[in-house]
């Protein structure tokens, strides 16, 4: 997994990891990591969801205010 930049300081997001249709999230205090693809929560969210990561601002907004528990998997 890639650090996550968290260039506002303040992120819930620790790390990420990428694929072609979807993304990987690991939350501070988690022991988790909690998968998000284009069954769930779809293809629109996920994109924007990688482009939040590569971006290191927003991710964790992002998730809390349109993604929510909305994932596929936890691992």
């Amino acid at each position: 997994m890639k650090t996550y930049k968290n260039l506002s300081g303040n992120s819930g997001v620790v790390a990420y990891e990428m694929g072609e249709k979807f993304i990987c999230i690991k939350f501070e205090g988690e022991s988790s990591i909690y998968t998000f693809n284009y069954r769930r929560p779809g293809r629109a969210l996920v994109e924007q969801m990688k482009a939040l990561a590569l971006k290191g601002q927003g991710l964790s907004t992002f998730i809390t205010e349109k993604v929510g528990a909305n994932f596929d998997s936890k691992r």
